[in-house]
């Protein structure tokens, strides 16, 4: 049984509403402010993550904290990063009763989250990536955790339905892109719900979904070099209509020796030079990065 009255909760538009008047509080567009006015959008995401009392949290972007709360009444505890310091007072006083927060005023791109993690949280309890992220930062900052191999088990993150979208898209979609390929490289991905526009405040252009990623105890596809893997798929996608030869061409050069091994390597990998990158698996990707890796040698490296 829940002991919390959800109907006081903060993602409430009564409690939103006067929050706001009682810290004259404006949204700043710059940091793609919206807040939530319904809890149980909040449920539905705290059930994707299985949060229990033996899950801790980090959270990004908290605002004026109503998933924050949600954490702090599930969850064994939060730690939540928070980039505008005007926030500090709302978030001090209004969850002021839960004794397992910790708000940080740092931006999280610039944090060291490693020693964070080391520092406040027992390694023997499961730990989560909760967040509600703007935009404009979605991508940067989920690759950013995601690359450097954190000992976090999930992440469950709101996010703009479309960026959702290309990190789920399917091979031969508009959406599918490098994007699909690095997520899908380090964890199994997948939309757990929409959530419509109708329930933040102020009401943004588009809808939200709610992204659960679970990370890969390994990489999908073993590869010789990580680091040529990525640039492979990149260069793949840099011109979307291009061919993968001329991609590669373009990305590589066009010199003899080049295009003598982009020919070896096709072939070796067994896909044909006239597809474009769009329609490659991540297998074929990683084919194909073996094949070339011992031949070319990326420009300035």
């Amino acid at each position: 049984m829940n002991l919390f009255d959800h109907e006081k909760d903060i993602a409430t538009p009564g409690r939103t509403n006067a929050i706001l008047k009682k810290y004259k509080l404006t949204m700043k567009k710059s940091l793609g402010q919206n807040f939530l006015v319904e809890p149980n959008i909040l449920t539905k995401m705290l059930a994707a993550a299985e949060v229990d009392k033996n899950t801790n949290a980090i959270e990004i972007g908290p605002g004026i904290g109503a998933l924050t709360e949600r954490l702090a009444q599930e969850a064994n505890k939060v730690v939540a990063f928070e980039l505008d310091r005007r926030l500090a007072p709302i978030l001090k006083t209004e969850l002021a009763q839960y004794e397992n927060i910790e708000i940080i005023f740092q931006d999280i791109l610039q944090a060291n989250v490693r020693e964070i993690i080391a520092e406040r949280f027992d390694p023997a309890d499961r730990l989560v990536v909760a967040a509600n992220l703007p935009y404009y930062i979605t991508t940067p900052i989920i690759l950013n955790f995601i690359e450097a191999d954190l000992p976090i088990d999930a992440f469950v993150m709101m996010m703009q339905k479309e960026v959702a979208q290309r990190m789920t898209a399917k091979p031969g979609t508009k959406a599918y892109g490098s994007l699909t390929i690095a997520i899908d490289y380090y964890t199994e991905a997948e939309i757990a719900f929409i959530v419509p526009r109708t329930v933040f405040v102020p009401r943004p252009n588009v809808d939200s979904a709610v992204l659960k990623l679970q990370r890969r105890p390994e990489p999908k596809v073993k590869v010789a070099d990580e680091k040529f893997f990525f640039d492979l798929v990149r260069a793949a996608f840099n011109q979307r209509r291009k061919t993968l030869w001329n991609n590669l061409m373009s990305r590589y050069g066009k010199t003899d020796e080049v295009k003598q091994a982009l020919t070896e390597g096709l072939e070796e990998a067994s896909i044909d030079p006239s597809r474009r990158g769009e329609t490659l698996t991540i297998e074929e990707f990683a084919a194909l990065s073996d094949a070339l890796v011992k031949r070319l040698h990326p420009a300035g490296e």
